[in-house]
């Protein structure tokens, strides 16, 4: 039955390969204005969420100036759930849920809505749940949302399915290199997990798609739409844009030490998944059609416990920064690892609309400068390298796709030399969680969040 499944899935392959080459060659306009227009769809729509988030975080913030925070993360949590709810219960419910698990569910042939309706509202309630303090990261409905814009272009101009469906996962693609600036994770990603495929044309397609997104995102951002600002300067060109800088030494015995990381991740990445998947069937079980309600009250649990915890918990952004640069004890890493856990999954299990790729990579990195922390009492060596590892070992974990976390741990340094290490790690990592189950947290998700 298994080989029966694979000799389907390669003869789809070869005659979309095939009707794509035709659609080039006949209608070469369709498919050069689909690429760019689904490119700058998913660079825009990627960089307003961010904006959007960083605008209601930073007010958020600002309250907590001024008021305890008992009284400030449980009311906007409890408020921005409602409201996120809201408007993805009665405009598009389609947009609740991470956004992977939606664009994997369309390219397997499920009936998944695609539109701008259905990114709109994602853009929308993600900026207000993500930034209201659910623990979740932009990457997940910026892949929707690029999926979204990419299916419209390709309805518009009347592209065949064959074309629409490589085109939808190259806005995929595009939407993870415009929110990480990485083209090369975007594109492997695309190929790695959402198409399964190397065909010539199709890299071509995809490979194109991410790189506008990601150049067109840095200009966007050069413009003064984000206040981060980008990789362009109009005056130098792009420019390399770090967002670490650590010291990267990578001797051979830290083969052995990045190995034992990985093998000791992948264990931790695969009881992770089982542990959201577990809450989602939960929220699932106990809540049924009461989406609004529920995403009220894991807004008003989770705001209730980070008022207890210390500032640094308050902004994802910056406990990720000061875990990357060590710029913390032990401790705090300790309940990094213990509060993203347990917060994270009950922001799964609440449908909202936000990805997990972030909070992985923060997860990754706390137990990667714990066990580098610990190492180095025992040996007085740690590779210098154990927090990005971490960061990619943790990802490559929980996806399934190891080389595209070592994209993404490697566009947060810039440092060629960083992609060695965490290449080591994130195959160790995969290769232990693979034999748990084959079966991605995302192709998991599928069935629990299209069916709900």
């Amino acid at each position: 039955m298994q080989k029966l499944i694979k000799e389907n899935i390669q003869k789809t392959s070869n005659n979309s390969s095939r009707s794509i080459k035709k659609l080039i060659k006949q209608r070469s306009f369709v498919v050069v204005i689909s690429i760019l227009f689904t490119g700058l769809g998913a660079s825009i729509t990627s960089i307003s969420f961010k904006t959007g988030i960083y605008f209601i975080n930073n007010w958020r913030l600002e309250l907590l100036d001024h008021f305890p925070s008992i009284a400030v993360l449980p009311a906007f949590g409890a408020i921005g759930g409602a409201i996120a709810g809201f408007l993805i219960k009665n405009i598009a419910p389609a947009a609740k849920g991470s956004g992977v698990s939606q664009i994997m569910g369309f390219l397997r042939h499920k009936e998944v809505p695609m539109n701008l309706k259905v990114g709109l509202v994602k853009l929308i309630s993600g900026i207000i749940a993500i930034g209201s303090g659910f623990p979740l990261g932009p990457e997940g409905p910026s892949v929707q949302m690029g999926g979204s814009v990419a299916w419209q272009m390709a309805r518009w101009l009347k592209a065949p399915l064959a074309f629409r469906r490589v085109l939808v996962a190259a806005g995929g693609g595009a939407g993870i290199a415009a929110v990480f600036s990485a083209p090369l994770g975007g594109f492997i990603y695309a190929i790695e997990e959402l198409l399964n495929s190397a065909r010539p044309v199709i890299l071509l397609i995809v490979v194109i798609t991410t790189f506008i997104a990601d150049s067109s995102a840095d200009i966007i951002q050069a413009l003064g739409l984000d206040p981060k600002a980008g990789g362009f300067d109009f005056n130098l060109g792009f420019l390399i844009q770090k967002e670490y800088d650590p010291s990267v030494f990578f001797l051979p015995i830290d083969f052995i030490y990045l190995v034992l990381l990985g093998i000791i991740i992948g264990l931790f990445a695969e009881f992770y998944s089982k542990y959201v998947l577990f809450m989602q069937e939960l929220g699932k079980k106990w809540y049924k059609n009461k989406f609004v309600l529920k995403m009220s009250i894991c807004g008003l649990l989770l705001g209730s416990i980070y008022s207890f915890l210390p500032s640094s918990f308050h902004n994802l952004d910056e406990l990720q920064t000061i875990i990357a640069e060590q710029n913390t004890s032990i401790e705090i890493a300790l309940l990094a690892v213990f509060i993203l856990f347990i917060t994270t999954g009950l922001a799964a299990a609440s449908g909202a609309p936000g990805g997990l790729f972030y909070p992985m990579l923060t997860l990754g990195g706390a137990i990667g400068l714990i066990m580098g922390s610990w190492v180095e009492i025992a040996t007085g060596h740690a590779p210098s390298t154990y927090i990005f590892a971490g960061m990619g070992a943790f990802v490559a974990g929980c996806s399934r796709t190891p080389i595209t976390a070592m994209f993404l741990a490697f566009a947060l340094t810039k440092n060629l030399l960083i992609m060695k290490p965490v290449l080591i790690s994130c195959i160790a990592s995969f290769l232990v969680a693979r034999a748990f189950n084959e079966k991605s947290i995302y192709e998991r998700q599928i069935q629990i969040e299209l069916e709900e």
